[in-house]
């Protein structure tokens, strides 16, 4: 039986790894979601080799009408997995006396606002599923119990972000929903740079794998990208 998940920034990095990791599954049907389609160059090589298992769609988290629209044209379409996965590092190095509080209202858009978003618009083709799963990329870096000294904007919206899915766990307890948050690892993507620890790949993999085990037991738990408990 075909399962759908949907995956936004699917254009790049760990976004686009996990649309290729999916793809390798023959029941998976991906719907993969990005600002600008016309120039996912990478993403729209897969189309062909997916044998009509790919969607490309037009999202932009932090534009109600673009949710909106995606919501309309998914209005008879189950949800089997929801991967909350575009965000933004905007202020990295960042430090007081150089605040830039366009950029941290920008984050929190972008990383808090833009996952609650687009969940809120799929809820009711997650609930069509027998079982969903919201997942949503999350950092270490949001973690109050890890120790930061800047990146203000990044690390208190990624914070702000576990607390909503954590929440939103909570509200859907009595639900068919799962809801977990994964720190991805530091990923050699644009954001984490070439000296990071491990591959998209291997990033992406790791997700996957975890995803496919969550049970409703795990819902509301932070998790690193192998399956372990990420500390709060």
């Amino acid at each position: 039986m075909t399962k759908t998940v949907l995956i936004t920034g699917a254009n790049r990095g760990i976004g686009l790894e996990l649309v290729k990791r999916y793809l390798q599954e023959d029941e998976w049907h991906v719907i993969g979601t990005c600002r600008h389609p016309e120039n996912a160059v990478e993403l729209k090589q897969l189309v062909d080799s997916s044998s009509n298992r790919l969607t490309i769609l037009p999202l932009e988290v932090t534009d109600s009408a673009s949710v909106l629209q995606l919501k309309n044209s998914l209005s008879d379409k189950i949800i089997d997995v929801l991967i909350n996965n575009a965000g933004i590092f905007n202020d990295r190095g960042s430090s007081i006396g150089s605040f830039e509080f366009d950029k941290w209202a920008e984050s929190f858009d972008v990383n808090v606002l833009g996952p609650m978003r687009v969940t809120e618009a799929l809820r009711d083709n997650l609930d069509h599923a027998n079982t969903a799963k919201i997942v949503t990329i999350s950092s270490q870096l949001g973690a109050l119990s890890r120790r930061a000294v800047s990146n203000y904007a990044y690390c208190s919206s990624k914070a702000a972000l576990n607390k909503a899915m954590s929440t939103l766990a909570n509200e859907l307890e009595d639900t068919n929903m799962i809801v977990a948050m994964f720190h991805p690892g530091w990923v050699q993507t644009d954001m984490g740079g070439s000296d990071a620890e491990i591959t998209p790949a291997q990033s992406a993999d790791g997700i996957f794998s975890t995803t496919e085990e969550l049970t409703k037991a795990d819902s509301g738990k932070f998790l690193k990208w192998n399956g372990e408990i990420h500390p709060w």
